[in-house]
């Protein structure tokens, strides 16, 4: 999905600032090896910024720290999971204390998640 030129430049400055716990699971999920999915890190789709996204799984993987549970956020966190529901994208959320506690146990589970991903 094509996304605007300001999405694209704002993706590329949340590249730069990665948080703690988004660098730390990237270092697991950028391998690239037989049998590894390709991510990518802070990839524009649509009007929004994911993460980390699997083309080939139509995975989205988000890193939410403590303000995703705070104020509007979790209604607009809600609204962008339909949009991308209704793209086809599953999206698998993460606590920044989950991912900080245990990146190899949760890159795994993604490892997991997109193996058994239909095709």
């Amino acid at each position: 999905m094509r996304s605007k030129q300001k999405t694209h430049t704002y993706a590329k400055t949340l590249r730069a600032e990665m948080t703690p716990p988004e660098m730390a699971l990237w270092m697991r999920l950028k391998q690239r090896g037989p049998g590894l999915p390709v991510f990518r890190r802070q990839h524009p789709f649509g009007r929004y910024v994911l993460d980390f996204y699997c083309a080939k799984a139509k995975l989205a993987i988000e890193v939410d720290g403590q303000s995703h549970g705070m104020g509007e956020r979790p209604a607009r966190d809600e609204r962008r999971d339909a949009f991308l529901a209704r793209e086809g994208v599953r999206v698998m959320r993460y606590q920044a204390s989950e991912v900080m506690a245990d990146p190899n146990g949760v890159a795994n589970g993604i490892f997991e998640a997109v193996r058994y991903a239909p095709d």
